[in-house]
């Protein structure tokens, strides 16, 4: 390939970029949400309307604050702010954490998730991509046998 082609390859894949990284993100299973620094809601994939129920219609522009439970939502507004601020959250990004969330129907539920600080302009903090998996319901009692191991 010479330097010419590459060129134009970079510049197709410039101009594609947005509409391949939207088509990678919208076809993963896991949740897959972008938030603002205000906590709205700028991306959800259509992972996330099958977690949480929500149409992305109906949460994009929407406080983040759609999939969090109640009783909740003081300790996000607590330290959503500080997270922006500081450019650093609790926990390293690369360490899965877990928690409750809402779905559109007020069910709860847990998911495990990471969350990635978006960078913006001048090194600050332009919100948050976070990946979620919904994991109710997925460990099983070790304590009883499962319905295949009862025949050993």
């Amino acid at each position: 390939m010479t330097h010419r082609d590459a060129s134009n390859v970079a510049v197709v894949l410039e101009g594609g970029l947005t509409g391949l990284a939207d088509a990678m993100f919208d076809e993963l299973p896991e949740a897959v949400i972008c938030a603002d620094c205000g906590g709205l809601i700028r991306f959800w994939n259509s992972g996330a309307e099958r977690t949480f129920g929500f149409l992305r219609d109906e949460a994009v522009g929407k406080s983040i604050e759609i999939i969090i439970p109640e009783g909740l939502r003081q300790r996000h507004r607590d330290t959503y702010p500080l997270m922006l601020e500081t450019g650093r959250s609790s926990h390293p990004s690369y360490e899965p954490r877990s928690m409750r969330a809402q779905t559109k129907s007020g069910q709860t539920i847990s998911v495990h998730f990471t969350v990635a600080l978006l960078p913006g302009p001048y090194g600050l903090v332009a919100g948050i991509a976070a990946v979620l998996c919904d994991t109710t319901g997925t460990i099983r009692d070790l304590t009883r046998p499962g319905p295949d191991e009862s025949k050993m």
